[in-house]
């Protein structure tokens, strides 16, 4: 039995909506360019991914003189908040609680960033 799709953006797709987010409406030839600057990609699998996250509504196609130019419809925002959610409830058992002292006891933060949460901790 097929599983069903994930809302959530796949690590392939956050990489094409990084691009889409820097460079703004794009086309595919101009996607393809900047993916290859980093690996080779074949256009048609470019292509399918943006299919498959036009139908998951992450992004917007429209048709333009020579040919689609592809936007991101999602915010970096909402898509960090999805997987940051999905996180928590699939390996923190739903407590961001765990997450954040994950984080602390990791020594993943630096003196700045723990500082800059303490800051945000006191403002809310």
């Amino acid at each position: 039995m097929a599983r069903s799709a994930s809302p959530h953006p796949t690590d392939g797709e956050l990489e094409l909506l990084q691009i889409l987010w820097q460079e703004g409406s794009s086309s595919l030839g101009k996607i393809c360019e900047t993916l290859r600057q980093q690996r080779p990609i074949a256009t048609t699998t470019v292509a399918t991914m943006l299919k498959v996250m036009l139908d998951k509504k992450l992004v917007h196609r429209k048709r333009g003189p020579q040919g689609y130019r592809w936007s991101a419809k999602t915010t970096r925002q909402n898509a960090a908040a999805g997987l940051v959610q999905k996180l928590v409830d699939s390996v923190f058992d739903g407590s961001a609680q765990c997450l954040v002292a994950h984080l602390l006891q990791s020594d993943q933060l630096s003196d700045k960033e723990r500082q800059e949460l303490r800051r945000l901790i006191d403002d809310k």
